[in-house]
């Protein structure tokens, strides 16, 4: 049986971990609303971009070249060669964040089954389940520890995609992310980021403009074009970093509750057990005095 020391000493370890824990929830509660404000901001942002393409797409003279569209959307490729990037975490104490999205992403790649992959992972935490997988990692990427430092993180993931491109044939890239939900829930999803969808743009052409008179622009519509959908890429790898860091801290946060619970439950019983010990040695120290007491007072004969 434990004795009253030990007892304090358990208790005031625990409260020193509860409060640890209380520390860490607060921060991932901070950090999903700080990646979920990024999200938002995007909102205006792409809908600007697709206003843009729209501009273009629905020029007469830009319309009717339909090749142009089609080199840079060329949705017949047999997609032989694959890129995917998968974004995890490179800290701990997130539940089963990284395994749901290797697992979701090892499923989706079964189903396509390319003769030629790339991985980039982002997040040491990726490495184990995806190796267990039989899945090599070519690319690692750190995962950004604020929303300032993803803009960094996208300009050198742009870059590296162009090397699949050009160095290494990459026909198609895909993105692989867990997507922030209501409170701290979260579902695994994907992007094809490369080539862009043609449905996506013939969408876009036909969508009725909002007045009855259509901006014009007077740049080379190739390079407007160009420039147009180099800033939608930016914005789907951002959205990815932000959602999958606002579903890490998702995670994080409810494995913090349920530490948080756990921990109160443990010391509710310590503290039980804390005050039978007391009890119980107040209770001896008593009948020893009174056994003392007696043993004096009692008459000599």
């Amino acid at each position: 049986m434990p004795t009253i020391e030990s007892l304090r000493a358990k208790i005031g370890s625990i409260q020193d971990l509860q409060s640890v824990v209380k520390t860490m929830k607060a921060l991932a509660a901070v950090s999903i609303r700080q990646y979920q404000t990024a999200v938002e901001s995007l909102a205006d942002y792409n809908r600007t971009i697709e206003m843009g393409l729209q501009i273009v797409l629905r020029q007469r003279y830009f319309s009717e070249k339909r090749g142009l569209v089609a080199s840079a959307t060329d949705s017949k490729s047999s997609h032989n060669s694959l890129g995917i990037i998968i974004f995890g975490s490179d800290q701990g104490l997130c539940g089963q964040f990284n395994e749901q999205i290797v697992s979701y992403a090892v499923q989706k790649l079964n189903k396509l089954e390319p003769k030629y992959i790339r991985i980039a992972a982002v997040g040491a935490r990726l490495i184990l389940p995806l190796e267990a997988s039989r899945r090599t990692i070519t690319k690692q990427y750190s995962v950004p520890n604020s929303v300032t430092e993803i803009t960094a993180m996208v300009q050198e993931m742009l870059l590296n995609i162009e090397q699949w491109q050009t160095q290494q044939q990459i026909e198609q890239v895909i993105l692989f992310y867990n997507k922030s939900l209501a409170g701290v829930s979260y579902h695994s999803t994907n992007l094809r980021l490369l080539p862009v969808d043609p449905n996506w743009l013939h969408f876009l052409e036909k969508k009725p403009w909002t007045t009855s008179v259509l901006p014009t622009f007077t740049m080379n519509e190739n390079q407007l074009f160009s420039a147009l959908i180099r800033q939608y890429l930016f914005i789907s790898l951002y959205r990815a970093f932000a959602e999958s860091l606002a579903s890490e801290n998702a995670s994080r946060l409810s494995s913090m509750q349920a530490a948080e619970k756990n921990i109160a439950e443990r010391l509710s019983d310590l503290n039980a057990d804390y005050r039978r010990q007391r009890q119980s040695s107040i209770t001896a120290e008593l009948l020893d005095i009174v056994s003392g007491f007696e043993a004096l007072t009692q008459p000599q004969r």
